[in-house]
């Protein structure tokens, strides 16, 4: 059985990273401190959790990428834990000028990728953004 999520833009994201062990403990760890129930399942060349795949089997270029958080909390435990990581501080938890309720943090992977948690204030997050989970067989 597979599951499929409409009302996502993204399919996936394949990051080519340099040292898989570095970018696995930081990924890891980033994802647990905004969901602990997430499933992050690890091959020898491979990572992969959710939507995001990890691998080092080409060369790494740089991205922003922003993952969603359910509350400020989750955003500062997203930079906390980042940082515990090994990740490198690209901008505290705060407000952000984007529009309002737009509350982030961002850290650099080890790759150098600019990775960020968003929180976009009860309006305009999660089932009121009105996606959709479906699971096929």
């Amino acid at each position: 059985m597979s599951e499929r999520n409409y009302g996502r833009l993204i399919d996936h994201v394949h990051l080519r990273v340099k040292d898989l062990d570095a970018s696995a403990r930081f990924y890891e760890t980033v994802l647990r401190a905004l969901d602990p129930t997430i499933l992050v399942e690890r091959g020898d060349a491979w990572l992969q959790a959710d939507e995001l795949f990890l691998s080092a089997d080409g060369t790494p270029h740089t991205i922003h990428l922003a993952f969603q958080a359910e509350d400020e909390e989750a955003v500062r435990r997203f930079w906390e834990a980042g940082l515990a990581a090994g990740g490198v501080d690209n901008g505290p938890p705060g407000a952000r000028t984007y529009h309002p309720g737009y509350y982030a943090a961002y850290l650099l992977d080890p790759d150098g990728n600019n990775v960020e948690a968003v929180f976009h204030g009860p309006r305009l997050s999660g089932e009121s953004a009105g996606l959709t989970s479906v699971v096929q067989p």
